[in-house]
């Protein structure tokens, strides 16, 4: 299994809308972003200064349907 990526949240919300992602509102620390095709709404802590935890980072690629690999490459 590869090893899961230390990003914080903006670098996580950039990967994300290299994948289509389109920002739709932020709530607080937390900005939202939805797929126009699929319509699946992610949501992504941004704190400053923090990287996201890796269980909080498994829970937005399951909800985003990325898998580590494909999240790497659009880090890149």
């Amino acid at each position: 299994m590869p090893k899961l990526p230390v990003v914080s949240g903006k670098e996580a919300v950039r990967a994300l809308e290299r994948a289509g992602f389109v920002f739709r509102r932020q709530t607080g620390a937390h900005m939202i972003l939805r797929h126009p095709k699929t319509k699946v709404t992610v949501p992504v802590p941004v704190h400053a200064g923090r990287d996201l935890k890796p269980g909080t980072l498994r829970a937005i690629l399951r909800d985003a349907d990325l898998t580590i690999e494909e999240f790497r490459r659009l880090l890149k």
